[in-house]
């Protein structure tokens, strides 16, 4: 939505639109554009002060649609629900475990919808993104039925596909997503947290719990056993260079993630954390990159601190993501804003070793080099560079007592150039 004032005497009005469609249906930017000979231009005291705020409402779906729907939903012998990022918006994070729980249907969540559904739950399968957990890639194969809740359903690179032949329940509150990736067998327009509630109310009136539920979670818990185990030894690894997903196991063992609000970066970092990281509060974790780029993770990470001061804020980037954005870090030391950034330098941009083959081979267009720690400690901030595997639970701690005694901290870790990631591009 873009919009020009072209008198003083539009502002309030062109303003309560403004506010009003970033606000109600499908949450997104508007944009009020403000000639630069209007910029002066004395607006009266009455109009300023007889403005209203905006008054936020939203709508269910068709209740007979619902009441179709649900009946499918509790009849499927093996439902999956697919929750994005509208459960987030409507703050519906605590109505879709009552769904959940009250079908015993797995979970699943979108790149942008990690943190809509606690992943330490038992009916967590984790997320949908370029790289998925065994069970996420288990289940979504076997499902005869996928409801999709707050989420477009698009078919992207950063989203986990649905394989063919599933029947599809499909609720959102932007008619433009309906049938767009996929042909919808039960379309639902509406609000994700009132949809959610009709659903409640449609199960439990249709006789509540289905029969033949009762070995879910144990089924469930025996595949994730079984993806753990698989990744253990990486997870675990004592080689030097450091391998990544050390680093993440070893974050995760010292981070409670209802402390805690984390987020990735493109390429590596994001495919190798996102499978892994369990992220369990509503907001917890910041999912993004269907239109961003490098670097965006550290931006993001600023604005996350600023708004949960109480929270321990942390971004993971790689090392060609710092050289796109890497000096903002100054922008949080000058402001006294104290996240964490994590630096995975392998001095290489790994996840690109398939594509740039011949470029590499000629102008060594993969190779990266710095130290990032010392960048860091020049800009002001707090920094460590760890090499080794047995330092880096020490490191966490220190760096996130640097950031409660207000400082803005980077970690550098020296990392493998690991090219190993669960599933990934097998839903696609």
């Amino acid at each position: 939505s873009v919009e020009t004032i072209t008198v003083g005497s539009q502002v309030a009005e062109v303003m309560r639109r403004a506010i009003s469609l970033m606000r109600m249906g499908r949450p997104g930017p508007a944009m009020v554009e403000i000639p630069a000979d209007m910029v002066t231009e004395e607006v009266p005291e009455a109009l300023i002060d007889a403005y209203r705020p905006v008054k936020v409402t939203a709508a269910g779906a068709n209740a007979r649609e619902v009441e179709t729907a649900a009946r499918v939903l509790r009849e499927a012998r093996r439902p999956v629900i697919h929750a994005g990022q509208g459960v987030l918006y409507s703050e519906a994070s605590d109505d879709l475990i009552e769904l959940a729980e009250l079908l015993q249907a797995p979970v699943m969540v979108t790149l942008e919808g990690k943190s809509a559904f606690p992943e330490d739950h038992p009916l967590a399968l984790g997320t949908g993104g370029p790289a998925v957990t065994g069970h996420t890639l288990h289940y979504l194969r076997e499902a005869d039925v996928v409801f999709g809740i707050g989420c477009s359903f698009t078919r992207h690179g950063m989203a986990a596909s649905i394989p063919a032949g599933k029947t599809l329940i499909h609720a959102t509150n932007d008619e433009r997503d309906l049938n767009k990736s996929y042909a919808a067998d039960y379309p639902l327009l509406g609000d994700a947290r009132l949809v959610l509630r009709q659903f409640i109310e449609a199960v439990k009136s249709q006789g509540g719990r289905p029969a033949g539920r009762e070995s879910v979670r144990a089924e469930l818990e025996r595949v994730r056993a079984a993806w753990l185990a698989e990744w253990a030894p990486t997870l675990g690894s004592a080689e030097v260079p450091i391998n990544p997903y050390r680093v993440i196991a070893e974050f995760m063992r010292a981070v409670n993630p209802r402390d805690a609000i984390v987020t990735h970066d493109s390429g590596s970092p994001r495919d190798q954390l996102l499978p892994f990281y369990r992220a369990v509060p509503p907001r917890s974790y910041l999912g993004w990159g269907k239109s961003h780029a490098l670097g965006t993770g550290l931006g993001l990470i600023i604005g996350a601190k600023l708004a949960a001061p109480d929270k321990f804020c942390v971004n993971f980037m790689g090392d060609a993501a710092f050289g796109m954005t890497g000096l903002d870090f100054e922008t949080a030391v000058r402001c006294g804003i104290p996240i964490l950034t994590v630096v995975l330098n392998n001095s290489s941009m790994a996840i690109e070793i398939p594509h740039l083959v011949v470029s590499h081979d000629k102008y060594g267009t993969r190779d990266i080099g710095g130290r990032y720690a010392d960048l860091g400690r020049a800009m002001g901030g707090w920094s460590e560079r760890v090499e080794r595997p047995e330092d880096i639970a020490g490191a966490f701690a220190r760096a996130r007592k640097a950031t409660e005694g207000g400082q803005a901290a980077l970690l550098e870790f020296i990392t493998s150039q690991e090219t190993r990631f669960s599933n990934r591009g097998v839903l696609r």
